[in-house]
């Protein structure tokens, strides 16, 4: 070497995109993105309103009352929780089938079944004489 100069020595570059320290990171926010519910957990849950007929009705102790909630699951969690000191209410829900903006849910998993902004959700215990 003349003129005592050394060359520029080039430095190893990460791998692409991160910081090599940041790969349990990069695990972690992939899940996140992978999640399906990471989205709806972010977004504010629809609202509209909950309508109880007949038992459904006597033991919720109202006639309608609002809901904050992407699956009628959620929905009727959140009921059973409003109404926990009324234990009638919750043996009342096991007996009724449901109504989405006039669509029966019939036997579909109540998990799979979302709700819409200013939906409604009818709730329907077993009628006598058809």
């Amino acid at each position: 070497m003349e003129g005592g100069t050394r060359p520029a020595r080039r430095r190893a570059r990460p791998a692409r995109g991160r910081a090599s320290g940041d790969d349990e990171h990069a695990a972690k926010d992939t899940d996140e993105k992978r999640s399906p519910m990471a989205a709806t957990d972010t977004v504010a849950p629809p609202t509209g309103t909950i309508r109880y007929w007949a038992a459904a009705k006597a033991a919720a102790g109202t006639a309608e009352e609002p809901y904050a909630a992407h699956t009628l699951a959620d929905a009727l969690a959140a009921a059973r929780d409003r109404h926990r000191a009324e234990p009638e209410f919750a043996r009342v829900l096991l007996r009724c089938s449901f109504l989405i903006d006039g669509d029966p849910v019939g036997t579909r998993d109540h998990h799979a079944v979302q709700l819409a902004d200013g939906g409604t959700v009818e709730v329907l215990p077993p009628f006598a004489g058809g």
